[in-house]
């Protein structure tokens, strides 16, 4: 596993053994960053159930100006501080130990408006989607134009948003599947569902 591009390209990130964490892969994350590109640099991100912390230093990487992190598992959490240390930022960013939903409720006390917010709990943990997707439409923590990405299984549908978030892009790479939310406004997306 490594940074893909930017500040910190091709320098290597640490995972803990085992299968309690799924890191989001490097082809994903390609993809991923691809499509967000014009969006991060700058930007508030949010890295939700953040694991080894991949997508949140990508950002980081590719031109964030703050990263938000939360995970609760002592490996995964771990191995993102580590790898914060390893990379030498951890100035540039902010880790939450008590879970997603604490990080949610930090950001809005503090009037903290996310740009790009990444969700990925554990793929049979529907609760988490559901629990965090009420969190972003009832908390004052999306910016405006914020863009909400949900990595899920493959094999089942997208999580099912509340009307605040409209569902406009979804792509697949093998057993992962990213949805793309947006604050709902009415306004037609510029890009095309993949």
């Amino acid at each position: 596993m490594r940074v893909i591009a930017g500040e910190f390209r091709s320098r290597p990130l640490t995972a803990p053994r085992g299968r309690g964490t799924r890191p989001t892969s490097d082809r994903l994350r390609e993809t991923l960053f691809n499509i967000l590109a014009a969006s991060v640099p700058q930007s508030v991100f949010v890295d939700l159930y953040a694991g080894t912390g991949a997508v949140g230093i990508e950002a980081l990487s590719r031109g964030a100006a703050e990263v938000y992190f939360a995970e609760t598992a002592a490996p995964a959490l771990a191995a993102l501080r580590a790898n914060l240390h390893t990379l030498g930022i951890t100035e540039r960013c902010s880790v939450e130990t008590r879970g997603a939903l604490s990080l949610l409720h930090a950001l809005a006390k503090k009037d903290v408006r996310a740009d790009i917010v990444y969700v990925d709990p554990p793929y049979a943990d529907a609760p988490a989607y559901q629990e965090t997707f009420a969190l972003l439409s009832s908390l004052p923590v999306l910016a405006q134009g914020a863009r909400v990405v949900v990595e899920h299984s493959s094999h089942a549908p997208a999580p099912q948003a509340p009307a605040a978030l409209s569902a406009y892009r979804t792509l697949r790479q093998g057993d992962a599947q990213v949805t793309f939310y947006r604050v709902a406004s009415g306004e037609e997306e510029n890009a095309p569902p993949v």
